[in-house]
């Protein structure tokens, strides 16, 4: 454990606090994790490495890189892909390619504002080592796309501790495991609800015709929101937790232990005016959809997060992407002889699709584990302290104790 992690209750998924809460009406998958989706790799890496910078105060390093890959082979197959931007505040590159074409051929990186630079410049680096010629060259084109949420509270941005090199790692390292939940990948740093946040996961099957199901996973990093608005299926578990603390200052007005954790929130809501985190959520799915159907399903997140308490402030960067790995689509500017075209001599390709009027089970699930993923993102988060500023992770026993009488 790093040293910025403070010991608090031991963490547990939502599922394994509260095992009747309703979270939607489909199966979980096995993993209940975006690496359900067959063919999804993940690879998330922590950065502590405080030693690295001599001048940097203590446990001020916080960060890291969350790896994402659509399918092992992604430079040669592509993805149809959708995006869909909630609110704007907030940078994923590559979108405009993905807009333009409905084609994803990229790792998908998620990490802290600060670190895009680097992170953009691994997934080049990985390419060029496993993509170049004999002389080390290249003639084919990519389009990295990097996303990010602001970890400035927790973690100093000025020592830019993610280099191209946590990017490479985490291509070469990507896995079909669970993913790690709370302080983990870009989520390190992260803050939800003033809760400390971070990553999350979650998934599910949706049956379809013929005894065939589809898988869709979602997985994402939280870093947004006010406590005030923080909801477990319906419950203002956040409203309750904020008042309980209001009444304990106002009849203890000298407990220091009080008194310090309302100057620490008092502190980061300042911050968060200025800056109020973000969202990134990442769908994948085994259906066979395409671009406009992705973006959709893409939307959908949006309702998610609403249940959860997000509600896409002036300044947050709230940007989902979907992905199906259902067609496999020949990367074309990978200019090997053997995939060069004519761009004036139309093609016919075949694709597999769903039908549009059999989606609802395809868009509900994708509301469904959206919701699920940000409240695994908290309840998996451990207390942090960093940058000078400590972060409490969700009391889960506190939980347990408001959610009695709504479960």
């Amino acid at each position: 454990m790093s040293r910025s992690h403070v010991p608090s209750s031991p963490r547990q998924r939502v599922r394994e606090v509260l095992p009747t809460v309703y979270l939607g009406r489909y199966t979980t998958g096995p993993k209940n994790s975006l690496t359900d989706v067959p063919g999804v790799l993940v690879s998330t890496q922590s950065i502590h490495e405080s030693a690295n910078y001599p001048d940097a105060a203590p446990n001020a390093i916080n960060t890291g890189v969350t790896t994402i890959l659509p399918r092992k082979n992604w430079f040669e197959k592509a993805c149809f892909a959708g995006i869909f931007r909630f609110n704007g505040a907030g940078e994923m590159t590559g979108s405009h390619f993905i807009e333009e074409t409905g084609l994803l051929h990229t790792p998908i990186v998620i990490t802290g504002s600060f670190g895009v630079g680097s992170a953009h410049n691994g997934i080049y680096e990985y390419a060029i080592r496993e993509h170049s010629d004999a002389e080390g060259k290249v003639d084919w084109g990519l389009l990295p796309v990097v996303a990010e949420t602001f970890d400035g509270l927790l973690h100093d941005l000025t020592k830019f501790a993610v280099t191209p090199q946590h990017v490479v790692k985490g291509i070469d390292e990507a896995s079909s495991d669970p993913v790690r939940e709370g302080n983990t990948g870009g989520g390190t740093g992260m803050i939800c609800h003033r809760f400390k946040g971070g990553t999350g996961s979650s998934s599910r099957i949706v049956p379809a015709e013929d005894d065939k199901t589809y898988t869709v996973g979602v997985l994402v990093q939280a870093n947004y929101g006010a406590m005030r608005d923080f909801k477990i299926s319906g419950a203002p578990i956040g409203r309750l937790i904020f008042e309980e603390q209001e009444r304990k200052i106002q009849e203890n007005p000298n407990d220091p232990k009080l008194l310090a954790q309302s100057s620490t929130l008092f502190k980061v809501a300042q911050e968060r005016d200025k800056k109020d985190g973000s969202i990134i959520v990442i769908l994948g799915t085994d259906a066979p959809l395409h671009p406009t159907q992705l973006q959709r399903l893409a939307k959908r997140a949006t309702v998610g997060l609403s249940r959860v308490g997000g509600w896409g402030s002036n300044l947050s960067g709230d940007i989902f992407l979907a992905f199906s790995t259902a067609n496999e689509l020949d990367v074309r500017t990978a200019t090997t002889a053997n995939k060069k075209v004519d761009p004036w001599l139309p093609q016919e390709a075949t694709i597999q699709m769903v039908e549009d009027q059999t989606i609802n089970a395809l868009l509900e699930a994708s509301a469904d584990v959206v919701e699920e993923a940000i409240l695994n993102s908290v309840f998996m988060a451990e207390t942090m302290e960093g940058n000078g500023n400590k972060i409490d992770a969700l009391d889960l026993e506190k939980v347990k104790e408001l959610m009695g009488k709504y479960l």
